[in-house]
């Protein structure tokens, strides 16, 4: 079981239903469109004003209320969308195509509904390998990416022990998938994490469809995330903690474009842990991008 939950807890990194807050800003207008794929609905907040776009997207199990922050920072000068990935918060929930190419369909009718322009897209955990696809479906709308506690190395493989503990992972959590989930998810946290964001996060990890939650962690573990990401030929912005160890050695190596900035002393939600300091080191992404057009 020990190796089970390490696999998972790395699972989550690497791919790496409460009630969202309201957003702490004005959205756009009262009326704004419904967005829909295939008949799954997108729900979304939409704040502020900009040449640039800001395009947030949570992690797994969670939802757009942990931007609530970061839509109170950013709204001022720039354009703000959040969004529920289907099958998370309150979007849509009736599919059964869960891939990452999905996803990424999902996420450029939001940018062609709401006609987004110069749109740098934030992506926590598993939403890493969504903004790669996003950017890879529709490159000239896309004025950068920047992932936000994952992409913790590149090109590592898996061996076959690895793949078949992968497999004995998935097995538990459709079996017994609240106590797993419980017990893996505290290899998330660090020792200064607040229990009030430890408790959010087990809440609205345990509150969704289980069925879908680990269909979504499965499709999304097996995208070809490294070849994605090295094709797609833009420089890979990362805001990290660092309670794991980031190698940074392995994208030197590999050739891929990469700025990390380091946030400490957090887990794996550095938005809740530390906001101030995660919106500084965001500005400073966003800063950067913006001096490379």
């Amino acid at each position: 079981m020990k190796n089970i939950l390490v696999l998972l807890s790395g699972l989550l990194l690497i791919s790496c239903n409460n009630e969202p807050k309201q957003q702490a800003a004005a959205t756009i207008a009262t009326t704004k469109p419904v967005i829909e794929n295939n008949g799954v609905r997108i729900v979304y907040n939409d704040s502020g004003k900009g040449d640039t776009a800001l395009l947030f997207l949570h992690g797994w199990g969670i939802n757009r209320s942990y931007w609530d922050e970061q839509v109170q920072h950013f709204s001022d000068r720039y354009r703000v969308v959040t969004l529920d990935l289907p099958g998370f918060g309150e979007s849509g929930k009736n599919r059964t195509d869960w891939s990452v190419e999905n996803y990424g369909k999902d996420i450029n009718l939001v940018i062609d509904s709401l006609k987004l322009k110069n749109v740098i897209l934030i992506g926590h955990s598993m939403s890493g390998a969504l903004i790669v696809e996003t950017a890879r479906q529709n490159p000239s709308a896309i004025a950068g990416i920047i992932g936000i506690d994952n992409f913790k190395n590149y090109g590592g493989k898996m061996s076959e022990a690895d793949r078949k503990s992968m497999e004995d992972a998935y097995k538990e959590l459709r079996v017994n998938f609240k106590g797993v989930l419980e017990v893996f998810a505290q290899q998330l946290f660090a020792e200064s994490t607040p229990k009030q964001v430890k408790d959010r996060v087990l809440h609205d990890a345990t509150s969704g469809d289980t069925v879908i939650a680990v269909n979504i962690m499965e499709k999304n573990d097996g995208y070809a995330l490294d070849s994605n990401l090295k094709a797609l030929h833009k420089k890979l912005y990362l805001v990290n903690s660092d309670y794991n160890k980031n190698d940074s050695a392995s994208f030197t190596r590999n050739n891929i474009p990469y700025r990390l900035l380091t946030i400490h002393a957090t887990g794996h939600y550095p938005m809740l842990e530390k906001p101030a300091e995660f919106d500084q080191l965001l500005t400073q992404a966003i800063h950067e991008i913006s001096m490379d057009k």
